[in-house]
C-alpha cells in the first residue's frame, strides 16, 4: 500500500488521507486487490521475461482490469519490467528521475515492487509517494513529477499510453526538495 512523505518530515500512510494530498497535484491513486498476481506469482518472482510472458501478464491484467483502459482512454499498455540486469538501467533512470511533465497522462497499476514519485505541490513544496503492489496511480497532463526506482531495483508494472508517443518528458528544472532528499 502507498506511503507519503510530506516536506515537513511527515509520513502518512492511510489511504484517505493520501489521496487528499494527492487530489491537490491532481494525482489519482486507488488500491486495487482483485487477487490476480497469484495467477501469475512465479512471473512476477522473476527478473527476466519473454515476449510471450509479458503478454501473458498484460493480458491477464486487462481481462480483469479492462475499465482501467476505459477510464483512462488508454490506446495500448505494456508492461514496464525493471531489475538490476536490464540494459541501459541507467539512463532510464536518470531519464525520469528530474523533475518533468508529459502531454498525456501517465496511468500505471503496480503488479510487483515499488517505486517512488515526486510531486511539486500548487505552493510549490514538494511531496513524495512511494507506491507499491496493487497500487494504481493516474498523473494527469503538466503535473510536475519525477520517479525512481528504490534500492532494490526491481519493479513491475503495467503501463498505460492514451497516446502512441507513449510518456515523453518535458523537463522543468526544478530541483528536489532538500528536506526530502535525506
Amino acid at each position: 500500500m502507498a506511503i507519503l512523505l510530506l516536506e515537513d518530515g511527515r509520513v502518512e500512510s492511510d489511504l484517505s488521507e493520501i489521496v487528499r494530498e494527492l487530489a491537490l497535484v491532481g494525482v489519482y491513486l486507488k488500491h486495487y486487490d482483485p487477487g490476480t498476481s497469484l495467477l501469475f506469482a512465479n512471473l512476477l518472482e522473476q527478473d527476466v521475461l519473454n515476449a510471450l510472458e509479458k503478454d501473458y501478464i498484460v493480458e491477464l491484467h486487462n481481462s480483469v482490469f479492462e475499465f482501467l483502459q476505459q477510464e483512462n482512454g488508454s490506446l495500448w499498455c505494456d508492461l514496464l519490467n525493471v531489475h538490476p540486469g536490464v540494459p541501459n538501467l541507467q539512463m532510464l533512470l536518470d531519464t525520469y528521475s528530474r523533475y518533468h511533465t508529459h502531454t498525456a497522462a501517465e496511468p500505471l497499476y503496480v503488479l510487483a515492487g515499488e517505486m517512488i514519485f515526486g510531486f511539486v505541490r500548487p505552493d510549490g513544496s514538494q511531496i513524495q509517494l512511494l507506491v507499491q503492489s496493487q497500487d494504481y496511480i493516474s498523473i494527469p497532463p503538466g503535473v510536475e513529477h519525477w520517479c525512481s526506482l528504490t534500492a532494490a531495483l526491481k519493479f513491475k508494472a503495467v503501463r498505460y499510453f492514451p497516446s502512441a508517443e507513449g510518456w515523453v518528458p518535458n523537463y522543468t528544472g526544478t530541483q528536489l526538495s532538500d528536506s526530502l532528499n535525506k
